[in-house]
């Protein structure tokens, strides 16, 4: 799963903005924390642990949230080694990234803890020195560096979503509403998941083209509920197409988290309920998802 924000692919007119953009970097951070604090607290014993994806355990997801993290910082400030991992990925577009992951996750636990501990800090840094303006280079269209700091909240957030499912986060048969382990309604976390649905809203064009499917004209309209009470919505409110449910499993679906089946999301009309099924907030080929 690689990283995919744009500043320019809107496919209709967003009504609210979920969350403001500034508070983003500080969100970041608090998730990056988070998540170190539940992988501090497996130690050893977790550091194997199977996850969700297939053939990962839990050093492999750290390790690719720091190869991403890596690739963000080369793709900020050294254009030649950026350079040498898109040609990575145009010679090997379904592989690389696991590769990427693999290879680091052979580094003995502490030591690849502080460099993703470390490589998360100084990329909040040299994306809160930016210029808001500047634009950055990546796999995809380029970012702007708060799009850049929303597309690693996305990541953070999937893929520690997986971590604690792995360590056992999830208890077995718990109800859609509790089903996001890891995540505790904090009020960073809560602005992290209407991020995270601001990047699923944006994509809905790219999910139909990376299927070979043509984007519907029609408008659509999202009402998300907010785990505070609150509801984040993009979107005509006269949409004839609609989605509503949970902002929790909303986010977990366009991440591919989650089956469509297991979320508390209601379609109605044949583009919304096609959407979901093929919704994806992330680069690249369409995943596997989750059965």
């Amino acid at each position: 799963m690689v990283d995919f924000v744009t500043d320019n692919d809107v496919t209709h007119g967003i009504r609210q903005s979920p969350a403001p953009l500034d508070g983003a970097l500080d969100t970041l951070a608090a998730l990056g924390r988070q998540l170190d604090e539940l992988v501090a607290a497996a130690g050893d014993e977790g550091w194997h642990a199977d996850t969700p994806a297939e053939g990962w355990d839990v050093a492999t997801q750290i390790a690719h949230l720091h190869w991403t993290d890596r690739a963000s910082l080369a793709a900020i400030g050294d254009k030649a080694e950026f350079d040498a991992l898109v040609e990575g990925a145009m010679a090997d577009p379904e592989g690389f990234v696991d590769s990427g992951a693999r290879e680091l996750a052979l580094l003995p636990r502490d030591e690849l803890v502080a460099k993703w501990r470390a490589g998360r800090d100084e990329l909040v840094a040299r994306l809160e020195s930016l210029d808001p303006g500047t634009q950055i280079a990546w796999f995809g269209p380029p970012m702007r560096p708060k799009s850049m700091a929303v597309a690693r909240i996305m990541e953070t957030f999937a893929h520690g979503y997986d971590v604690a499912d792995g360590l056992a986060e999830v208890p077995p048969g718990a109800p859609v509403a509790s089903r996001a382990p890891g995540f505790k309604g904090t009020p960073a976390e809560i602005a992290a998941l209407a991020l995270v649905a601001r990047i699923g809203y944006r994509t809905r064009n790219f999910s139909y083209q990376m299927n070979g499917e043509e984007p519907p004209v029609s408008d659509l309209g999202l009402t998300l509920a907010a785990p505070d009470g609150g509801t984040v919505t993009f979107g005509p409110e006269d949409a004839e197409q609609t989605v509503t449910g949970s902002l929790r499993d909303f986010c977990l679906r366009v991440t591919q988290r989650i089956a469509l089946r297991d979320t508390d999301l209601v379609a109605t009309g044949a583009d919304a309920r096609r959407w979901l099924d093929i919704t994806q907030a992330f680069a690249g080929m369409p995943g596997k998802g989750r059965d």
